[in-house]
């Protein structure tokens, strides 16, 4: 009596509005597995030591297919084997970490990269993705816009550091992706776009993020027609750390 009145109760509605839910439940484990294959924090901030991998939430391992013909095992659980430089100033997750050295090239804080192929992104037709406007010559400044190219660079501190040689493109986006540097002290650089200001009526482009004397630390990169994944992490990682320790001034609190 008590299942035949249990049933009786039923109805399309409320079976359907079950099956939503527990589709739902079933949709966010799914989704809370395949978002942990990259990315996940294994490493406990407090004590330095690796989580352990359980079973409710990391999946088990996939094997994904690359352009390039290899093969990626994700996850892997493997924590990250390069050595902090710097110190946690406190214990507890996500306290802030105090650089050693030259902060700019720590690797920590706003300055901090991943590790990336150690060779340039490729479009579909075998190209390197990011290329000098030299290289990508069916790539051009528009008519109605000046080129930054001979452009002088002003640094935070006011300084001169350089004049712009070239713009870099992405074949993919069709947008600059880098500013080529040509420094006052010698050598070349590349500046992300996203840290460069252009004032074409002053003829000049300005980077808040280093001073002048800082230029000369940026990471160079191997070829000077293109630029491979792991050298754009590096460069973007030490403009970044710029943002904050370029002067001891940014470190400081506001208030």
């Amino acid at each position: 009596m008590v299942h035949a009145s249990a049933l009786g109760h039923l109805d399309v509605a409320q079976l359907a509005i079950w099956g939503f839910w527990i589709f739902f439940g079933i949709l966010v484990w799914y989704l809370r597995q395949e978002d942990r294959r990259e990315g996940y924090p294994l490493v406990n901030d407090a004590t330095g030591k690796m989580k352990d991998r359980g079973f409710l939430y990391i999946p088990e391992p996939k094997t994904f297919a690359m352009p390039d013909g290899t093969n990626v095992l994700a996850p892997n659980c493997k924590g990250d084997e390069r050595p902090v430089n710097g110190v946690q100033v406190e214990l507890f997750p996500g306290a802030p970490i105090e650089p050693k050295g030259n902060p700019l090239a720590a690797g920590v804080g706003p300055g901090s990269w991943n590790v990336r192929p150690d060779v340039p992104a490729k479009t579909l037709e075998g190209q390197n993705l990011v290329a000098p406007l030299r290289v990508a010559t069916h790539f051009a400044v528009p008519a109605e816009q000046k080129s930054p190219v001979g452009f002088k660079v002003i640094a935070a501190d006011g300084k001169s550091a350089g004049t712009v040689k070239d713009l870099w493109v992405d074949r993919g986006e069709s947008q600059v992706r880098y500013f080529e540097l040509s420094l006052d002290t010698g050598g070349v650089v590349l500046a992300p776009v996203c840290f460069v200001d252009v004032y074409r009526g002053k003829k000049i482009v300005k980077i808040n993020a280093l001073t002048a004397k800082d230029f000369a630390g940026v990471p160079r990169i191997k070829s000077s027609d293109s630029i491979t994944m792991q050298e754009e992490e590096k460069v973007a990682a030490y403009y970044g750390a710029g943002t904050l320790y370029a002067t001891p001034d940014r470190a400081e609190p506001i208030l």
